[in-house]
């Protein structure tokens, strides 16, 4: 009998051979989270299939042979290039398909501690004193001992050992430091070692509800004075391991009810901070005054059997089918909100061979706007140059920022959109997060190709851009233009889509050429 239920895809990272990376325990832990909930979701009868990617660069075409709309998004790193695991939802996304689990703008934002940091800190929340240490460079931190040195961009404990605990002297800091840069390859975090306990809070959206499940210690019992409490990667995956055997999981965790409700609260206000949804985990040190830090905030937690999710969920009295199901209705939902005809599907053929049209498209036919691919830069910028509106020096600019998107793709700062008119591109924004701010966004580029403007092209670009920049949580989105009469009817286009004039510099340009700024707050 033909199942009612959607079918989904669990989607996992390549799992590397053992030993050609340091990381292989926490790579491959993720099979067992592809195990459980795959087993999970044959007792509800929802048909699934499981499929891994091996890098980003390749998922494109992963996605447009699978039927499934609905993918339980498990990608956690790619060797070498761990940022790039974050952008898998918005590329999902792209391809008309809904991920749980957490969007890429949280994710991106949560695997660098420094940037977690400064927004929990601005929410109001306690975090432990740091400083970053770039490769290459030493450091002096300005706070006293004791320190913990670990990777900037990582998660599941990866770098961090006893010897990442330093109580004093710069020779052991800079050892600490050199092995984080030579392993990494990337930013040392240098922060104050708080406290002496270890605590978490799990928590899960069901609807538009979200449960903070119990809060979890973990209890370091034989730890003697010369051993640092805390979860390194020996304790998190080393099964036969002095640490992992004793580094045990208590919750409910017998603290007092005034400091476990303190916690929870910071728990769901760290989610709240860094824009969370379907599931996380929020990690605190605690000293034995009950003050508290919050570590980081971690989306897309282990999901495994006796992860400490699964333990969290055991001690609430939830059923882990009652989880699943959960964080896959929430994906339908945020499916079934947007319209199908919102989405930027992928045509299977792109052939340029095709005429374009030349009488507008009907009323209920809309344009489709897809990711810029490599093979529309040509196309883009001839159709740039023969608007009029740009010299060749601009023109040039133009280049190079699509060439840049083109090669970055997804995980780059500028974000490029073409339209297709019959197969042909025909329309190009260009956007990007204002660096120095936090959610503003500039549009960098638009443009329409002279055979095709009054189709509505221009609007829908913007559309598609706005529409990208709140699910990256904008706020404010930013376009300039000249004040020459050439752009009288630019001028007027972004007045009607819903942006205002805010402020202009005369003379900016050129002589008698203004600079006019217009803003739109999402």
């Amino acid at each position: 009998m033909k199942s009612r239920h959607e079918p989904v895809l669990i989607l996992h990272h390549a799992i590397p051979a053992p030993g050609s990376c340091h990381n292989a325990e926490s790579d491959a832990g993720v099979m067992d989270e592809v195990n459980i909930v795959s087993e999970t979701f044959l007792t509800l009868k929802i048909p699934c299939r499981v499929a891994a990617v091996e890098s980003l660069s390749s998922l494109p075409e992963l996605l447009r042979s699978a039927p499934e709309r609905l993918i339980v998004n498990l990608v956690e790193n790619f060797p070498g290039r761990p940022a790039d695991a974050m952008q898998v939802p918005t590329v999902c996304e792209a391809f008309g398909k809904e991920c749980t689990g957490n969007e890429s703008a949280c994710q991106t934002l949560a695997l660098d501690k420094w940037r977690t940091k400064a927004i929990l800190q601005a929410s109001g929340l306690p975090v432990p004193a740091g400083i970053i240490v770039p490769v290459g460079s030493a450091a002096s931190p300005p706070f006293p001992p004791p320190w913990i040195v670990k990777p900037l961009f990582a998660d599941a404990s990866e770098g961090i050992h006893p010897t990442s605990v330093i109580q004093g002297g710069a020779k052991a800091l800079s050892r600490a430091i050199g092995l984080i840069h030579q392993d990494f390859k990337h930013p040392a975090l240098v922060e104050s070692f708080f406290g002496t306990r270890e605590i978490n809070v799990a928590l899960f959206q069901r609807g538009s509800r979200i449960v903070v499940l119990p809060v979890a210690e973990i209890e370091f019992r034989r730890y003697g004075e010369d051993r640092p409490r805390i979860i390194d990667y020996a304790a998190k995956w080393h099964t036969d391991s002095f640490e992992y055997r004793n580094t045990v999981r208590v919750v409910p965790a017998k603290i007092e009810k005034t400091l476990a409700s303190r916690i929870h609260d910071a728990a769901l206000a760290a989610w709240h901070a860094l824009g969370c949804r379907d599931y996380a985990r929020v990690d605190f040190r605690v000293d034995d005054a009950g003050n508290f830090v919050i570590l980081e905030v971690n989306p897309n937690p282990d999901i495994s059997p006796e992860s400490g999710f699964e333990a969290a969920l055991k001690a609430a009295k939830i059923p882990y089918r009652d989880f699943v199901k959960a964080m896959i209705k929430n994906a339908a939902s945020r499916l079934a909100s947007t319209e199908a005809s919102e989405r930027p599907p992928y045509p299977e053929d792109l052939s340029r061979s095709q005429k374009r049209r030349t009488s507008p498209p009907s009323s209920q036919e809309k344009p489709l706007i897809r990711p810029t691919e490599a093979k529309d830069r040509d196309g883009i910028l001839s159709f740039m140059k023969g608007t009029g509106f740009f010299h060749d020096g601009e023109v040039e600019v133009a280049r190079e920022v699509l060439d840049e998107a083109i090669a970055k793709g997804p995980t780059g700062h500028y974000q490029s959109f073409t339209l297709l008119d019959n197969q042909t591109p025909a329309g190009w924004i260009c956007y990007g997060p204002t660096p120095c701010t936090h959610g503003t966004y500039d549009v960098y580029w638009i443009g329409v190709d002279a055979n095709c403007q009054g189709r509505g092209y221009g609007r829908a670009l913007l559309d598609q851009a706005e529409k990208m920049i709140r699910r990256q949580k904008g706020r404010l989105i930013i376009i300039e233009t000249s004040g020459k009469p050439l752009y009288d009817s630019t001028r007027g286009f972004y007045l009607k889509t819903g942006y205002n004039e805010t402020a202009r510099i005369p003379e900016f340009y050129a002589p008698n050429d203004a600079r006019v700024i217009y803003s739109k707050t999402l």
